[in-house]
């Protein structure tokens, strides 16, 4: 059997990272290539053979000294038939894992999951054979620059919470009647403030407006500092919450979630809370002309203009009603996401690509042979 060695940051709890989880579902649902994953010394991701390459499980960004290692493997390293990638494009990234490509002439994959804002600028760097991206937005960036690429949705595992967990988490929070949620970004793009904006809009209303927002930077920290005061100058009462270990529950209790901003910046394409929202059956209300919106076929992904805290406050009352038609539509949007983003279904579209490039290299390496007779 061929083997395909995922090249990502370490794939270990905690799965708070898009990019990882996404590493982690779609490694353990391959059949006919065996998947290779590094993960931090003494960890292993059961069912995968799994290299401890890293020290520790690592933060947001990688450090030097872990790409290092990363690039020690591909030169020295066992060698595999196919070399997929899940790093953000950058320069430098860029510039090594050509070199390391070069170097052993393996097949090579690259998957954008989280397309940054300089795609463009890096783009002619690109250097796998096959770039896949999440999104027709980001293929359609690429495009535009000349680089060609293959869409193929993420894959998920739809979290399984019950209506107990769910409640228990509204209890520990003190969270009264139903609640919008917005878990996005408080640092980068508006979708914070709108939704700050919302909940001021709406005081007295029947939804309560929820904050679950991990703090990666102090910027962050800063911003959140920011939106509180303005929360508390306009009147909008918001429920302000960190990095939470319940996420999960938190969402399955949501009537609807919100990520109307401007920009994923670092988010995956297709927004991992996003997903599991839908997979959940709890709606979900985001950017018009984001990548998000082309979650919209699921039947509860409503993409509204952005910095509309009027349409926003609209939208989320209205998919907050639970009358039959509206769970109609939440249970179809589970069986979409269920549907799209099947590890089993993506994992085979992987295998594809990855057969692709072997049997090209096979009939590229014949012909070789042939004109030197």
């Amino acid at each position: 059997m061929p083997d395909v060695l995922f090249v990502s940051k370490p794939v270990a709890p905690p799965w708070n990272d898009s990019n990882k989880n996404l590493v982690r579902d779609l490694s353990r649902a391959l059949t006919r290539y065996r998947a290779r994953v590094l993960v931090p010394a003494g960890a292993s991701l059961p069912g995968v053979d799994s290299e401890p390459l890293y020290a520790e499980a690592g933060a947001y960004a990688p450090a030097l000294s872990a790409n290092a290692r990363v690039m020690a493997r591909l030169l020295v390293g066992p060698r595999s038939d196919v070399w997929h990638f899940f790093f953000a494009p950058n320069p430098l990234t860029l510039h090594a894992g050509r070199a390391a490509k070069v170097a052993r002439g393996t097949a090579c994959v690259h998957t954008i999951a989280s397309a940054p804002d300089a795609l463009e600028s890096v783009a002619a760097e690109l250097f796998a054979d096959r770039v896949v991206v999440l999104s027709q937005h980001t293929r359609r960036r690429l495009e535009n620059v000349g680089v060609q690429s293959t869409v193929i949705p993420p894959a998920l595992e739809a979290p399984e919470v019950s209506d107990e967990r769910a409640q228990a988490a509204r209890e520990r929070y003190g969270i009264q009647g139903p609640y919008a949620l917005y878990a996005g970004d408080l640092e980068f793009g508006d979708g914070a403030r709108t939704f700050v904006r919302a909940a001021a809009e709406d005081a007295g209303g029947p939804l309560s407006y929820v904050v679950a927002s991990r703090p990666k930077t102090p910027a962050s920290r800063e911003a959140r500092a920011k939106l509180e005061r303005e929360a508390r100058e306009s009147g909008a009462k918001v429920t302000w919450l960190g990095e939470i270990d319940d996420i999960h529950a938190l969402v399955k209790g949501a009537a609807v979630l919100s990520l109307v901003t401007d920009t994923l910046h670092a988010k995956m394409d297709w927004p991992l809370v996003v997903l599991e929202a839908l997979a959940m059956g709890v709606a979900c209300v985001v950017g018009e002309g984001t990548a998000a919106a082309e979650m919209k076929p699921s039947g509860a992904c409503e993409p509204i203009r952005t910095g509309d805290s009027k349409a926003l406050r609209f939208a989320l009352r209205a998919w907050s009603e639970r009358d039959d038609a509206m769970l109609a539509r939440l249970d179809g949007a589970r069986r979409w996401v269920r549907a799209e983003c099947a590890p089993a279904t993506v994992a085979s579209r992987y295998e594809a690509v990855y057969d692709e490039l072997l049997a090209a290299r096979r009939s590229g390496g014949l012909l070789s042979r042939l004109r030197r007779r």
